[in-house]
């Protein structure tokens, strides 16, 4: 019987641990899509309590939570920081074979040094107590945990309209050691399903850009003034996290009429919304290969199912779920539609139903054209998937139909500064899977070959995909 979260913690065989140890566990960071807020990064922000770092905002342990009968009070509510830690201290247990169980236990062990002891209801106090005194240490800043986790790169995710303020003071830091860019998500552009949501955004887009929009023409400009900051600004990535791609025809005309209804808010039917963001989709994507970035799509959440919460609470606070949408005839036709006029940049495809795997990393291969190694991704197990079952998976879909060795490696996708831990979780399963493929005579035993393959996936690849400034 193996011991709980030994130092060979998923890895099964002498390979895999060789694999780790000598070419996985060390490789630095880079953390190209998450939601870590800029101006705490910034101002090199000090958490007073294990409490505000570790469970404000984070709906994964909000779920687990609400599942285990506690009330909303100690998840999002007025409840001190210690009554809502005590209350997840009382839920881990009930959290036996939920990831959740093993990344608490991986965060406590690093940074905190919390090891063989288990949270529960009987060490809450100890353990609490323990992370608040390593809070108030240097090395437990925002800025100190990048530094201890070493990430060398974090791309924040941010709104077109964004000043970007955050990260231009988080530039002049003297000596930071993590290079950290604004990533563009501009899903905003597109959410016309609500149109005075949209017109209001629309209005803070012209104000931001210095452009008068009043046709789809002057949306597109102060669409690409924006790019055009974020690009001086060391942002290299755009992303988007949309149910589907829209790929429905339109004529030019046809757009300028639904955008100018939209701008007086006058109702557009389903087509028409359809519409009108595949356009916007199709010229965002032109913007980023132009500029040379990588697009990512995030496809299939089914946001914000609890009508109840979503007026409480709002978006993101653990009300969303995997989606059954139709994923492959809009994708294949929004890619083929860039191809054709060699438009189509590098691109990265997420998908949150495990159902779509397959149909995600075959989509790869029909849009690789040689001009650079991977061009087409099949990103990483994404939310609901990022677990042992979902990594796996993922991987053997890539394995089985794509280039595995040019994979781009792992994300953090998460709004807390402890969750570094995931790219260990994924290091300890890659090398797990080579490391059974060699005793099972699928691979050679190559630890030259294996071990390059590794370091590659962990950090080279991404290094070399996709082309930040001034990351050595």
């Amino acid at each position: 019987m193996k011991p709980f979260l030994d130092e060979n913690f998923l890895l099964e065989t002498k390979t895999a641990e060789r694999l780790y140890f000598d070419y996985a566990a060390d490789q630095p960071i880079i953390d190209y899509h998450c939601h870590l807020p800029p101006d705490q990064l910034a101002d090199n922000h000090r958490f007073a309590t294990l409490t505000q770092i570790w469970l404000d905002g984070d709906h994964y342990k909000w779920r687990a939570m609400r599942s285990n009968g506690v009330p909303e009070r100690f998840c999002t509510g007025d409840a001190s920081d210690w009554e809502k830690f005590e209350m997840w201290a009382k839920t881990v247990p009930f959290t036996l074979r939920n990831p959740l169980y093993h990344w608490t236990h991986m965060e406590l062990r690093k940074p905190f040094g919390v090891k063989d002891t288990l949270l529960g209801p009987a060490t809450a106090r100890s353990i609490y107590d323990h992370c608040n005194k390593k809070l108030a240490q240097d090395d437990f800043t925002t800025q100190g945990l990048l530094r201890q986790f070493q990430v060398v790169v974090v791309c924040t995710t941010d709104d077109p309209v964004d000043t970007l303020e955050a990260h231009q003071r988080y530039a002049r830091t003297p000596g930071a050691a993590t290079r950290v860019f604004p990533a563009w998500r501009p899903d905003r552009a597109m959410a016309v399903s609500d149109l005075r949501a949209w017109n209001l955004w629309v209005d803070k887009l012209q104000a931001a850009a210095n452009v008068a929009v009043d046709s789809f023409a002057t949306l597109l400009a102060a669409l690409q003034r924006r790019h055009d900051f974020f690009h001086r600004m060391g942002c290299r990535v755009s992303d988007h996290g949309i149910e589907q791609v829209c790929a429905e025809p339109y004529t030019a005309k046809e757009i300028d009429a639904i955008f100018a209804k939209a701008r007086s808010q006058r109702p557009l039917s389903p087509l028409e919304q359809d519409q009108l963001r595949s356009a916007v989709l199709y010229e965002l994507a032109v913007m980023d290969h132009a500029s040379g970035w990588t697009q990512q799509l995030h496809l299939g959440a089914m946001r914000n199912n609890s009508t109840r919460m979503m007026r409480s609470l709002g978006p993101d606070t653990g009300f969303d779920s995997i989606g059954d949408y139709p994923q492959a005839s809009a994708l294949a036709r929004f890619l083929d539609r860039l191809d054709a006029t060699n438009q189509l940049g590098k691109t990265i495809l997420y998908n949150l139903n495990p159902a779509d795997n397959e149909v995600m990393a075959t989509m790869l291969g029909n849009f690789q054209d040689g001009s650079c190694p991977g061009k087409i991704q099949l990103g990483s197990a994404w939310w609901f998937l990022d677990q042992k079952d979902g990594m796996e998976r993922q991987l053997g879909a890539l394995s089985a139909l794509g280039l595995l060795s040019r994979f781009v490696g792992m994300l953090t996708d998460s709004r807390s500064f402890l969750s570094y831990s995931r790219h260990e979780y994924f290091r300890r399963l890659l090398c797990n899977l080579l490391g059974n493929d060699v005793e099972q005579g699928l691979v050679p035993h190559d630890m030259d070959l294996l071990g390059n393959m590794v370091r590659d996936i962990c950090y080279r690849n991404a290094k070399s995909y996709f082309g930040f400034p001034e990351v050595g």
